[in-house]
């Protein structure tokens, strides 16, 4: 098995690699085109390919030497005036040599952690050098971005990527790692990651750093979460109106999994909402009380008694429902 990230290895070289931001895609591609473009602003979750596709943009607009005409800064490590009145400005008010295009391209990745003082300076550099460089800001909330930047960059929004589309990445990158992977187990990583394909991966290559099937067991051993197949066989004996035997399954998940009272929670809560036989009603008035007992969880309530206490309200749903 190959070393090293999976995350920079599968990486989407080219525009033509990259799913799901179909409309983005368009828009850049007709950038290189053109070969010209303005200021970007990318804002939306992490691991959803924000940065994949600034780069994938830089490699078709200069080919294979791309490199030498970026420049990337991670504006969390660096986000003080200081970097904009250095780094920034002195890679800013160079021309580009021997490249396609007129000018080079800087990455601010987390722009919305830049100050507010950076980012006055950022405006002021973009407007002096926009001639011999492109800024493309990238962030996971615009609001944090002062207008006066907005207002010079295209804005562009990435959404989480479609379950088909990661699951699909996912098994490419099984393959071509020689792994075994099975729906359970792609379940289990879609669910885990909400959408992030970084984090999609590096759960995969963790993973199969143990083992070669890679399937939900590993990936909830992986996690030290619990198994939805737990959570549901509690969920449906409650329901069926047997209290003391869920009440020992909830045990077994606290005590000898030493699971969070939290992650239980939730996971409750994500299974009563795709519980089939349950009426929209019954689903109302249980989130009502997975709301109270989850507050009095904050307020440092004794987890067995006030999940106990779930699991009676749940043994006498059937009884009601008649």
């Amino acid at each position: 098995m190959s070393s090293g990230m999976w995350t920079e290895k599968y990486r989407p070289q080219s525009l033509d690699d990259i799913v799901n931001q179909v409309e983005t895609v368009s828009r850049f591609k007709t950038f290189v085109s053109e070969k010209n473009m303005p200021h970007l602003l990318l804002v939306g979750p992490a691991g959803i390919g924000k940065t994949t596709s600034i780069l994938a943009l830089a490699r078709d607009l200069y080919g294979p030497s791309y490199r030498s005409f970026i420049l990337e800064l991670n504006a969390s490590d660096e986000r003080g005036i200081g970097v904009i009145r250095n780094k920034v400005k002195n890679f800013a008010r160079t021309a580009a040599i021997a490249s396609p295009v007129s000018f080079k391209i800087l990455i601010m990745d987390e722009a919305d952690h830049l100050t507010g003082d950076a980012q006055h300076a950022l405006r002021r550099t973009m407007e002096i050098y926009t001639k011999t460089c492109r800024f493309c800001l990238l962030g996971n909330y615009s609001e944090n971005i002062i207008d006066p930047i907005q207002s010079r960059c295209s804005v562009f929004r990435f959404s989480p990527l479609k379950e088909s589309d990661l699951k699909g990445h996912i098994e490419y990158i099984a393959k071509k790692e020689n792994l075994d992977i099975v729906e359970e187990g792609l379940d289990a990583i879609y669910q885990a990651s909400n959408g992030d394909m970084r984090k999609s991966i590096n759960l995969l290559q963790a993973a199969a750093a143990n083992q070669k099937l890679i399937d939900d067991i590993a990936i909830y051993n992986l996690l030290g979460n619990v198994s939805p197949e737990a959570i549901k066989d509690m969920l449906n004996t409650a329901l069926d109106g047997n209290f003391l035997e869920s009440r020992e399954l909830l045990r077994g998940l606290l005590i000898n999994q030493g699971l969070a009272p939290e992650d239980i929670i939730r996971n409750i809560y994500r299974e009563i909402m795709r519980h089939s036989t349950l009426s929209e009603q019954w689903k109302v008035k249980l989130s009502d009380t997975l709301g109270t007992i989850d507050y009095r969880l904050t307020q440092g309530s004794r987890a067995e008694i006030q999940l106990s206490t779930l699991l009676a309200h749940l043994s006498v749903v059937k009884d009601d429902m008649k």
